[in-house]
Formats: C-alpha cells, sequence, structure tokens
C-alpha cells in the first residue's frame, strides 16, 4: 500500500476539507481512508499503487485550493498489538 500526503493552502472551515477529500475521491476512484486537515493543512489517502502526483495535483487546484507538494510513501497497516 502506498500512502499519499499531500500540502494543501485556502483550506478554512471543515467544509473546505470535505471538498479536498470529495475532489481526491473522484480524481483517485480507489483511495481509501481519505482525510483532510485545516490545521495541518494536509491530507491524506491510501491507494494499492502509486499516484501521478500531476494527477492529484490537477484535481486539487480545480477546486480552487493550492496543491503546495505531493509525497507518497510505503504503508505498512498496523496490526492490533502488533500481532501479525
Amino acid at each position: 500500500m502506498v500512502k499519499t500526503v499531500l500540502k494543501i493552502d485556502g483550506m478554512m472551515c471543515g467544509m473546505c476539507e470535505a471538498h479536498i477529500c470529495d475532489a481526491i475521491r473522484e480524481a483517485v476512484p480507489s483511495a481509501r481512508k481519505v482525510t483532510a486537515s485545516r490545521s495541518k493543512k494536509t491530507a491524506s489517502f491510501l491507494t494499492e499503487e502509486a499516484v501521478s502526483a500531476e494527477l492529484i495535483k490537477s484535481a486539487i487546484d480545480a477546486t480552487g485550493y493550492q496543491c503546495l507538494q505531493v509525497q507518497s510513501v510505503p504503508y505498512n497497516r498496523k496490526k492490533l498489538f502488533g500481532i501479525i
């Protein structure tokens, strides 16, 4: 799995967070655990394969917010109490 973290400028309220999450879900239908935080100015989601940074950036920018950075890192799901 791959975790993609976005730095986003322009989010001011909960509705802004919802718009970002909707834009991500529309651009990347396979995205799971989509979240956005106006206080941290970030959004993140999980996918099986890495997603094009340009695809995400253009989807966010089209909503009127500014995507400043896209970072994808490998993600290992945590097991309950560290049990495999």
